[in-house]
C-alpha cells in the first residue's frame, strides 16, 4: 500500500509549478529546493520498497518503518491538497466575479496539464487577500517540517539493506506440486473429476487434435487436486500411452518444462530450441497428457514457443490441462468452452474434509464430540477447502471445548497456521498485482463481509483515495476499469453480475477468505465496529480494543449495526482525527453531530447512506479534502447546506432514493471538480441549480430535470449543453411549458459521445403551449452511437420521431405509455436492435408498417428485425389485431422476419385474437409467454386452439389468461388461484 501512495504523491510533487513564487513565502524558505530533497527522498525509497512490503508482514520493525514512512507521506498528500484547494478557490472566485463567461476559463485552465500553482496575483494584498498568503506561509512551514521527518526515515531505510525487486520476480516461495494424491483425504470433486474425464477421452471429430482444458480458481480452492485424481484416474492412465506432470509456477522456463516432458532421457544442454526438438521427438506418434500445474505467465509469446511443437508430433487425441489462478492466462490457452472454473466445496463436503483432520487417529468415541463447534467453524471457510484442512488439522490436538471454543471466537489471521497455510497462496497473488492495484484491493476490507460491490462506486471511491495513478494521461475511471478487471481476473472477486445494457460486469463479491486476507493485511490501518442496540444500550467491541486499535495511524473507520438515533456517543475520534474514510452499515442513524464532522479534516470519503438523517451539518463544508460523499437513502433528508459548495474537490455526490430533498444548494456551481452526481429517485427534486452547467467535468448525471424555456433559477437544456464528457446512462425528464426549438438545440446531445443510453420522460411537460413531443425528440438530436433509448409518456398521435430511424447502433428500446399514439414507427428497420419492449399504448392494430414495410409491393427481399432477441408487448388493451404480410404477397419474397427472436411476451392485452403468421418461421424462439389475454389464450390451447399451429413449435410456452398484475393482487389479497393456467407445455420438461 505504501508503495501506491508514493507514486501518487511523486506524481503530486512533480506535477507542482514552482517558477512564481510570491516573496512572502519565499521569506519562509525556499520552497522549490525543499520540494525537490523530498522527493529525492521519496524517489531513493520508492526503489526499495517492494522488499520492504514483503518483509514488514513478519518483521514488525520493518512493518513500524513502514508506518512512519506513510504516515509522512499521507501527511505531504494532504499539505498538497491544501495547496491546490486554495488554487481552485480563487478560479471559483474568479469565475463568480466574471459572471458566465468566467466559466470558459475554468474550461481551458483545466483542460491543460494539472498543477498546484504556486501562485498568488500581484493584486491579492488587496481586497482580503493577505490571508491567503498567511495560509500558504503555513502550508510552506508544514512542507519543511515533512521534509525533516522524511529524510530521518531516509536515513533509517539505509540500516535495514532492503534490496531492490523487480516486480513478480522475486516473491516468497511456491509451494512445489507432484502428481500423487491420498484419494481418501479429497471430498466433493467427484463431479468435476468425472465431467473433465469425459472430456479428456471424448473421440468426436471436433475433439481429435490436441486440446486444452484450463481449471482456474483462486488459491486455496483445491484445482492441483483436481488435476491430481484425473492425472490418476485408471482409465486416463490406460487411455493415453504418456502422462507428464509439470509444475511451472513462475517464472515459466520453457527449457525446464521441456525436460520434465521429455523425463528421464532429457538432455543436460540448457538451449531452448535444441530441448524443444527433443520434446517434440519424445512424443512423436503418440497420445499424450499433459498437466502443467500452477501458471502465472499471461505471455502468450511464451505459450506459443511452447505449444506448437508439442502440436506438430503427437498423436490425435492428445490432452493438455492446465491449473491457474488467473482467467487471462486460462483465456490465453484455451477456448472459453474448454475453461472449468472451481467452484467451493458444499458446505457437507466442507465438514467432511475438516472432521477428516479434525478427528483422524481418534476412537468413536472421542469423534465428533465437539460437533456443533465444529460446524461453526466450518461455516467460516466458506468453502475453500484449504481453509476447512488447516483449521481440522488444527485442532486435531486440542482435547477441549474451550480450546474448540477459542479457535471459533478468534479473529481467522490471528490463528498462526491460518496466516502460514492459508494466507501464503493468497499472498503470492497478491504479490503478482502492480502497487495501485493492491491498493484498490485492500480497500474492500473496508466493507462487511458479503458485500455487493458495485463496479462504478468501488471505482468512485478508488478515486477518492487517490489510488488511481494517472500514467499515460490516461482517464481515471478507465484506469479504475482496468484494475477492476485484474482483481476479477485473478479470482479476488467472483459471484459477477453482468450489466443488461453493455454487457461487463457490473456487480461481484469477495470471498469471505479473501475478505478476511484482506482485513489481515489492513489491520493497522482499518477498524470495523459493531454496534447493537441492547435495551437501549450500545454494545461494541471492548474498549481496550478500541484503544488498541483507533489511533493517529487508523485511516478508515467503518460503523455497522448502529441503532436508530444519533451516531453513537460511544464512538469517539480524539485519537483519529487522520481518518481518509468513514462509513455506515447496516444503520439507522437520524443526527450526526456538528463536532464530530469538524474533528475529521483529512476525510476523503464519507458514506453516510442507508440512514434516516434529516439533515447535513453546514460543517460539512470544512472537510476540504473530501472527494466522495454518500446520503443515499436517506429518506427523510429535506435539503442540503450551502456550505457544501466550499467542497472544491468533491468528485461524487451520491443522493439516490432521497425521497423529501426538495432541492439542492444554490452553490452547487462552485464544485469545479464533481464528476459524478447521482439523484436518482428523489421524486421532489424537481429542478436542479443554475450554476450546474458551469461543471464541465461532470461525466455522470444519472437524471437530470430540465426545462423547456429559460428559467433564471433552474436548469434549462441550454444549460446541459457545456456538460459533453457526460457518459454511460443519462435520464432527461422534460419540464414546464415548451417555447423554444432552439432551447433543446442548445443541449448538443449530439457531442455527448460518450452516453450509451438516454431516457426521455415527458410526463412533466405541461400541456399548455405545449410543443409536440416529435419535435422536441427531433430537434434533440440523439447521439447517433446510442445502444439503449427509453422515451416515456410520448404524445404523437399519427407520426414518431423521424430521428429515432437513423440510431443505428441502438440495441434496445423501451417506449412506455405512448398514451396517445395510434400507429407503431417502422421499427424494423433498426438493424442493431435486440431488445424491444412496449408498455401502455393506444394502438388498435399493428401491422407492415411496425416491421418497416410501406406497402405490400415493396421489395420482396429483406430481413426485418435482423437482430431482435426479445419482443415484449404489455398493457395495450385496445389492440385487437397483429398481421404480418399477405400470404400471396409472401409466396413469392424473399422475406425474413424476427429470423433471431428467442423470447416473446405478450401481456394484458385483452382485446388481441390472433399472431401473426411469421412466428412459424422464428426457429430460434425458445421461450413464448402470454398473460392476461384471455382471448388469445383460448385460441393457443394446445391441439384444439386455431392459433397453435403458429407456435407448436415452440419448446417452451406458459399461457395463463390472468396477468402478471392480477395474480399479484390475488396474491396480495389472498384470493390467488392456479386454476387459470391454460396450458404450460414445458411442464414435463
Amino acid at each position: 500500500m505504501a508503495d501506491a501512495l508514493i507514486s501518487v504523491l511523486v506524481e503530486k510533487l512533480g506535477s507542482m509549478a514552482l517558477e512564481r513564487i510570491e516573496e512572502e513565502v519565499r521569506l519562509v524558505l525556499d520552497v522549490k529546493k525543499e520540494i525537490e530533497e523530498f522527493t529525492g527522498n521519496l524517489e531513493a525509497i520508492q526503489a526499495v520498497l517492494e522488499d520492504a512490503e514483503q518483509r514488514q508482514v513478519k518483521d514488525a520493525s520493518v512493518r513500524n518503518w513502514l508506518d512512519k514512512l506513510k504516515e509522512v507521506s499521507y501527511k505531504m498528500v494532504d499539505v498538497v491538497d491544501e495547496w491546490n484547494s486554495e488554487s481552485l478557490k480563487q478560479q471559483v472566485e474568479k469565475q463568480e466575479r466574471e459572471g458566465p463567461e468566467g466559466g470558459k476559463a475554468l474550461a481551458i485552465q483545466k483542460q491543460k496539464k494539472k498543477k498546484v500553482w504556486f501562485s498568488i496575483p500581484s493584486h491579492c494584498f488587496c481586497l482580503g487577500q493577505v490571508s491567503r498568503v498567511i495560509i500558504r506561509r503555513d502550508i510552506a512551514l508544514k512542507i519543511k517540517d515533512l521534509n525533516v521527518r522524511l529524510s530521518l526515515i531516509d536515513q533509517q531505510r539505509q540500516t535495514y539493506k532492503f534490496q531492490y525487486l523487480e516486480r513478480g520476480v522475486e516473491q516468497p516461495e511456491r509451494q512445489k506440486t507432484s502428481s500423487f494424491v491420498d484419494i481418501s483425504k479429497t471430498f466433493g470433486r467427484e463431479n468435476e473429476k468425472n465431467s473433465l474425464i469425459s472430456k479428456l477421452l471424448g473421440e468426436s471429430q471436433e475433439e481429435r487434435g490436441l486440446l486444452v482444458f484450463p481449471i482456474v480458481g483462486m488459491g486455496g480452492m483445491g484445482k492441483t487436486t483436481l488435476a491430481q485424481l484425473v492425472y490418476n484416474d485408471e482409465n486416463v492412465k490406460s487411455h493415453f500411452e504418456k502422462r507428464s506432470w509439470v509444475c511451472v509456477s513462475d517464472p515459466f522456463d520453457e527449457v525446464k518444462i521441456a525436460k520434465a516432458i521429455i523425463g528421464k532421457d532429457a538432455p543436460n544442454s540448457t538451449e531452448l530450441d535444441y530441448c524443444l526438438q527433443c520434446m517434440s521427438e519424445s512424443i512423436k506418434g503418440k497420445r499424450f497428457f499433459l498437466v502443467l500445474d500452477d501458471i502465472w505467465t499471461p505471455d502468450h509469446r511464451k505459450w506459443e514457443q511452447l505449444e506448437l511443437p508439442l502440436m506438430q508430433n503427437c498423436a490425435n487425441g492428445s490432452r493438455i490441462v492446465v491449473t491457474t489462478r488467473k482467467q487471462e492466462v486460462a483465456t490465453m490457452v484455451g477456448t472459453s468452452t474448454h475453461i472449468i472454473h472451481v467452484e467451493e466445496l458444499s458446505e457437507q463436503y466442507c465438514l467432511s474434509l475438516f472432521n477428516h483432520h479434525a478427528y483422524f487417529g481418534r476412537g468413536k468415541d472421542e469423534s465428533n464430540v465437539f460437533g456443533d463447534i465444529g460446524m461453526k467453524i466450518v461455516k467460516k471457510c466458506k468453502g475453500l477447502p484449504l481453509a476447512a484442512k488447516t483449521l481440522g488439522s488444527l485442532l486435531r490436538n486440542k482435547k477441549t471445548r474451550k480450546e474448540w471454543q477459542d479457535v471459533l471466537d478468534s479473529k481467522i489471521w490471528d490463528i498462526d497456521e491460518v496466516e502460514q497455510q492459508v494466507f501464503q497462496p493468497l499472498l503470492l497473488s497478491y504479490y503478482d498485482l502492480a502497487s495501485e492495484i493492491r491498493s484498490c484491493l485492500l480497500y474492500c476490507a473496508t466493507f462487511p463481509k458479503d458485500y455487493r460491490f458495485d463496479k462504478h462506486n468501488l471505482i468512485e471511491l478508488w478515486m477518492s483515495q487517490d489510488y488511481l495513478n494517472l500514467r499515460r494521461n490516461k482517464e481515471m475511471k478507465k484506469v479504475g476499469h482496468t484494475v477492476f478487471d485484474n482483481l476479477v481476473l485473478r479470482s479476488f472477486f467472483q459471484d459477477l453480475e453482468d450489466d443488461v445494457i453493455d454487457k461487463t460486469t457490473m456487480h461481484c463479491k469477495m470471498h469471505d477468505i479473501v475478505h478476511d486476507f484482506v482485513q489481515f493485511l489492513t489491520k493497522n490501518e482499518c477498524f470495523m465496529m459493531e454496534a447493537k442496540d441492547d435495551n437501549d444500550e450500545i454494545e461494541s467491541v471492548p474498549a481496550n480494543n478500541i484503544v488498541e486499535q483507533v489511533n493517529d495511524k487508523l485511516r478508515h473507520f467503518t460503523l455497522m449495526f448502529a441503532p436508530y438515533g444519533p451516531f453513537p456517543s460511544s464512538v469517539s475520534f480524539d485519537h483519529c482525527k487522520n481518518l481518509r474514510s468513514l462509513a455506515t452499515f447496516e444503520s439507522k442513524i437520524t443526527v450526526i453531530d456538528s463536532n464530530l464532522v469538524s474533528q475529521l479534516k483529512c476525510l476523503r470519503t464519507l458514506n453516510l447512506s442507508h440512514n434516516d438523517l434529516k439533515e447535513v451539518p453546514k460543517e460539512i463544508g470544512e472537510l476540504i479534502h473530501l472527494r466522495y460523499l454518500d446520503l443515499t437513502e436517506n429518506r427523510s433528508l429535506e435539503e442540503l447546506p450551502n456550505t457544501l459548495g466550499n467542497l472544491c474537490n468533491l468528485q461524487t455526490l451520491r443522493l439516490l432514493s432521497c425521497h423529501k430533498l426538495r432541492k439542492l444548494p444554490e452553490t452547487m456551481g462552485k464544485l469545479v471538480s464533481l464528476k459524478h452526481l447521482y439523484i436518482w429517485d428523489c421524486s421532489l427534486l424537481m429542478h436542479l441549480p443554475k450554476g450546474i452547467g458551469r461543471l464541465t467535468s461532470m461525466q455522470t448525471l444519472d437524471e437530470c430535470p430540465l426545462y423547456g424555456s429559460d428559467s433564471e433559477e433552474a436548469c434549462t437544456f441550454g444549460d446541459l449543453g457545456s456538460l459533453n464528457q457526460l457518459q454511460g446512462r443519462l435520464k432527461i425528464k422534460v419540464l414546464g411549458d415548451w417555447m423554444d426549438d432552439s432551447e433543446a438545440e442548445k443541449a448538443h446531445l449530439g457531442k455527448k459521445k460518450q452516453l450509451f443510453h438516454v431516457e426521455l420522460d415527458f410526463a412533466n411537460l405541461e400541456s399548455k403551449r405545449r410543443k409536440s413531443n416529435v419535435e422536441i425528440v427531433d430537434v434533440l438530436q440523439l447521439p447517433q452511437h446510442l445502444e439503449s433509448l427509453t422515451i416515456a409518456w410520448y404524445e404523437g398521435v399519427c407520426t414518431w420521431p423521424t430521428s429515432l430511424m437513423s440510431l443505428n447502433s441502438l440495441r434496445i428500446l423501451s417506449l412506455f405509455r405512448w398514451t396517445v399514439c395510434e400507429i407503431f414507427p417502422p421499427l424494423g428497420k433498426l438493424n442493431s436492435l435486440e431488445e424491444l419492449e412496449v408498455y401502455d399504448t393506444k394502438v388498435k392494430k399493428v401491422g407492415v408498417e411496425f416491421l418497416g414495410i410501406e406497402s405490400q409491393t415493396s421489395s420482396s427481399s429483406c430481413i426485418l428485425f435482423p437482430k431482435l432477441k426479445k419482443l415484449k408487448l404489455e398493457q395495450m388493451p385496445e389492440w385487437e389485431e397483429w398481421e404480418g404480410v399477405e400470404e400471396g404477397w409472401k409466396e413469392d419474397s424473399n422475406i425474413s422476419i424476427m429470423p433471431c427472436l428467442s423470447s416473446l411476451q405478450i401481456d394484458s392485452c385483452d382485446q388481441l385474437k390472433t399472431l401473426p403468421d411469421f412466428l412459424r418461421k422464428t426457429s430460434l424462439l425458445q421461450n413464448l409467454t402470454i398473460s392476461g389475454c384471455r382471448t388469445l389464450a383460448e385460441n393457443c390451447q394446445e391441439g384444439s386452439g386455431k392459433e397453435w399451429p403458429k407456435i407448436s413449435h415452440v419448446p417452451n410456452i406458459e399461457i395463463e389468461a390472468q396477468s402478471w398484475f392480477e395474480k399479484a393482487y390475488a396474491m396480495y389479497y389472498g384470493g390467488h388461484d392456479d386454476g387459470d393456467n391454460v396450458d404450460n407445455k414445458d411442464e414435463d420438461q
